[in-house]
């Protein structure tokens, strides 16, 4: 685990770093694209492109991402880079939009010579662009897509977090063995692959664990109104309603299903986190109160790597970071680990399709990495072995419950 002190470094937009190349072409070329950030120094730099939902609907997601992998990014270059190279990250905006993440990515890697990419968060949106970095052999890696068929695209793309059936099955059990739940509801975005494949575990695993499912009902993410659908639900008397959705549409679930008079407690997945989650739920206190999802971390646990990064992070934002946060600090720490152990190329040329391919090799190796998140190990399936935490809404804050291992 790389730990560094924080060093501010210039923000420059794209147009002004229009090529990033020393006269001895020890670097990357870049070349202007309307859209996109850099945070680097001045001068030769390996460009990683970074490619998120900086707005929209999920737009929480992609900054706390960014925040993320700017503060390793600028911690790696304020102890001198990898291998002695600054690092160079280069953001585009996908704006939430699974069409927008494919044609983005592409502008990254054939205008940005990008040496690898990082992202993106919502499964739909890397699936749509992850046969891209595979086609053009480019390693990408997801901070948090938890969809199984994420890695599957190819052996060129890898996550960092753990994947929907361990998660949907950490979810039915923390129901079965500490909410006591027996017969549960699922409601499910029906438009989000996310969504789908975790209600697709938990009821699998619910089942296997002695529970009943009572009731399985959809939404889609555009839906104004969810009450015919709560209404459904609350016939059937659930002691959990499981919503593995995103948390622009869950604070509304929420409040409507405390209005058709749903008493019972929420569980959702990591889609949950983000600081608008309680506000959209009308409130500390309100319709999501006691309630419970599955994430990738705490920023209470005490492990010294987590609580330095916590401390940086608030030094730097001026707030807690969230699990979306953590994990883009450790998919950055990944790459940086790999760039680190297959050194400098002997041609200086960092985006060639042989240095690509043993950094790709390099990552695919990672075994028991420190993260902030816990240790790292990929599987062959290019996906993070680790555990889950479940956290609980009181008050205003999400705090820890337990941990579930795979």
């Amino acid at each position: 685990m790389f730990r560094f002190p924080i060093q501010k470094l210039f923000i420059v937009t794209a147009t002004s770093l229009v090529c990033l190349i020393s006269t001895s072409g020890c670097a990357n070329k870049s070349s202007s694209t309307s859209g996109s950030t850099t945070s680097a120094p001045q001068g030769p730099a390996i460009l990683i492109g970074e490619y998120g939902s900086m707005t929209g609907a999920t737009a929480t997601f992609g900054k706390s991402t960014d925040n993320g992998i700017q503060l390793a990014a600028e911690q790696m270059n304020a102890d001198g880079g990898i291998n002695g190279v600054p690092v160079s990250i280069i953001l585009k905006d996908d704006e939430s939009k699974a069409e927008q993440a494919l044609t983005v990515v592409k502008l990254l890697i054939e205008q940005e010579h990008v040496t690898a990419i990082l992202g993106e968060v919502a499964s739909t949106r890397s699936i749509n662009a992850a046969p891209e970095c595979q086609s053009q052999h480019v390693p990408m890696i997801s901070p948090s897509s938890t969809n199984p068929k994420v890695t599957t695209l190819g052996d060129y793309i890898f996550r960092v977090c753990f994947i929907d059936p361990f998660q949907g099955y950490a979810a039915a059990k923390f129901a079965i063995q500490s909410i006591k739940a027996k017969n549960a509801a699922i409601f499910t975005d029906s438009t989000n692959d996310y969504s789908v494949g975790l209600s697709d575990v938990f009821k699998t695993q619910f089942s296997k664990l002695g529970g009943n499912i009572v009731i399985a009902q959809n939404y889609g993410k555009d839906d104004p109104d969810f009450k015919a659908q709560l209404i459904a639900i609350k016939s059937k008397n659930p002691d959990v309603l499981y919503v593995p959705g995103y948390y622009n549409n869950v604070g509304t679930i929420a409040r409507q299903a405390r209005e058709v008079g749903i008493t019972c407690p929420l569980l959702g997945g990591d889609g949950w986190d983000s600081p608008e989650l309680i506000k959209s739920a009308g409130g500390p206190g309100k319709a999501l109160e006691g309630c419970y999802f599955t994430n990738h971390y705490s920023p209470t646990d005490p492990n010294p790597l987590t609580q330095r990064f916590v401390a940086d992070y608030k030094a730097k934002y001026g707030e807690t970071p969230d699990s979306l946060a953590a994990m883009g600090y450790d998919a950055f720490g990944v790459l940086a680990n790999a760039l680190k152990t297959i050194g400098k190329p002997a041609d200086g040329n960092f985006d060639s399709d042989s240095y690509r391919a043993k950094l790709r090799d390099a990552i695919a190796a990672t075994n028991g990495f420190a993260g902030v998140t816990g240790k790292i190990t990929l599987d062959k399936n290019r996906n993070a072995v680790k555990p889950a935490v479940v956290l609980q809404v009181k008050g205003n804050t999400f705090t820890y419950v337990t941990s579930i291992a795979p």
